[in-house]
Parts: structure tokens; sequence; C-alpha cells
């Protein structure tokens, strides 16, 4: 199963993120939007980060995680290479998310375009028996 794909659109970048639970799915989410302005492969793993979101519901969560990631980029120049650990749960009708973001700074690498916002735009969470599918457009 591939991690992610890009999908047509025609102002904003789209992709669908994929993971066999909700969680690697959020984590394939991640790299996907950060593979539009460089190539994540080839991201140092120098520097982690705590990573937290919640929602009140998955959209939310997926929301909220991902402008957590363009804060960092925005703040501390952080580019993402992996998501180290992740975890998801519903605690009193209210999703949390604790994860650790591994990456380094961004003016080492060669990055291209800018991501100015995620959406709710299309935003699409599909959840079946051993695979979960997340849709995702960010404003460039």
């Amino acid at each position: 199963m591939p991690k992610y794909k890009f999908l047509e659109h025609t102002a904003d970048a789209k992709f669908q993120a994929y993971g066999e639970n909700m969680e690697e799915a959020f984590s394939n989410a991640a790299l996907a939007m950060f593979s539009i302005i460089t190539d994540t492969k080839k991201i140092s793993k120098e520097t982690k980060k705590e990573i937290k979101a919640e929602g009140k519901d998955l959209k939310a969560l997926l929301y909220n995680f991902l402008e957590e990631f363009l804060f960092l980029l925005d703040s501390d120049n952080f580019l993402l290479s992996k998501i180290e650990k992740i975890n998801i749960k519903k605690i009193n009708k209210v999703y949390k998310l604790e994860a650790t973001a591994v990456g380094d700074k961004a003016e080492k690498y060669e990055t291209h375009g800018d991501i100015k916002a995620v959406t709710y735009n299309e935003m699409e969470i599909k959840e079946e028996k051993d695979k979960v599918m997340v849709q995702v457009v960010v404003d460039l």
C-alpha cells in the first residue's frame, strides 16, 4: 500500500494518505504535506518535536495536527523526516493526539513552494477493516 498519492486540484494541493490504522494514516498525511515543499527522504533526523493536538472529531484532529506542523515550519523552520510515534485517543468526547516528530532545520535543504494553510475543503476520513484513508487539501 502506498503511503500517499496526490490528486488533481486546480490551485491547491490535494492528497490522500493511507495507513493500516488512523495513526499511520495521520503520519503519512504529515509526510505528504511536507513532500509538497521538499524531498522528505533527504531530511536528516536531527531534531525531535513533541506534537499535541485535539479536536471534537477526527477531521478537526487531522486539521489541528497538520496545522501544528505548519506552525513548526514557520516558527522553528522545522522540516519533517518521519513520525517516530503517534497515539490517538478519545477522552470525554474529545480526540487527543500525541506524537514525536523527527526532522531537521529547513535552511539545510532545497525547498520549493510554500503551504499557506490546511483546509477543510474536500477533507475526508474513511475507515475500513485494516485500512484508513484521509484526504486533505492544502492552500498553496
